[in-house]
């Protein structure tokens, strides 16, 4: 019995190596790149306009917000500072509006920033056409040189090393239309 296995397996070993002799070489060896899309990015004056345009929204929402949150800050003061003098119900009226006042700021927070917000809504008007410009060029340049598979390293929690001879960044700031190194300055105003 074990003759009979051990002929088996030497029979299953060289179809194997015939098997990856004729296959062609094609199959074997595949084609990878990566690019750094933060750095692809900080040349394209579209993705630069619209982080603008996004942190202006940002900046004028927050200060909404903060309005908001300063009137409940002043109603609770003056509460405080007048609370002895007055009635149950006229606290118990005060303390609902202070509340009020915060839930309101709280709500229009959510409504801006929250996960479905506004400023998530935005940044998909405004970025995704961007984002859809890369990933058409990139299949054009991976459809071309015959890459399997092209990584971001932008995401660099996945990609413990690098070779920088497979960086096709400057490639496809080229195909863009654009000059690396000549980067784009994106205005982070700080509200």
């Amino acid at each position: 019995m074990s003759r009979i296995s051990h002929n088996y397996k030497i029979t299953l070993a060289v179809f194997a190596i015939a098997l990856f002799s004729f296959a062609p070489q094609s199959a074997l060896a595949q084609k990878f790149a990566y690019i750094d899309s933060d750095y692809v990015l900080l040349h394209m004056p579209d993705y630069a306009s619209a982080q603008q345009e996004l942190n202006s929204y940002a900046i004028e929402w927050q200060a909404e917000i903060e309005t908001k949150l300063d009137a409940a800050d002043r109603l609770e003061v003056a509460y405080r500072a007048e609370r002895v003098l007055l009635t149950k119900e006229m606290r118990q009226k005060r303390e609902q509006e202070i509340i009020k006042k915060r839930a309101e700021a709280k709500e229009m927070q959510k409504q801006k920033f929250g996960v479905d917000g506004e400023l998530f809504e935005k940044r998909q008007e405004l970025i995704e056409p961007v984002q859809q410009l890369i990933f058409e060029e990139l299949k054009d340049i991976a459809g071309g040189s015959g890459y399997m598979v092209i990584f971001d390293k932008s995401n660099q929690s996945n990609m413990l090393y690098t070779n920088p001879k497979y960086d096709i960044s400057d490639r496809l700031i080229k195909k863009l239309g654009y000059v690396p190194g000549e980067t784009i300055e994106v205005d982070k105003e700080e509200g």
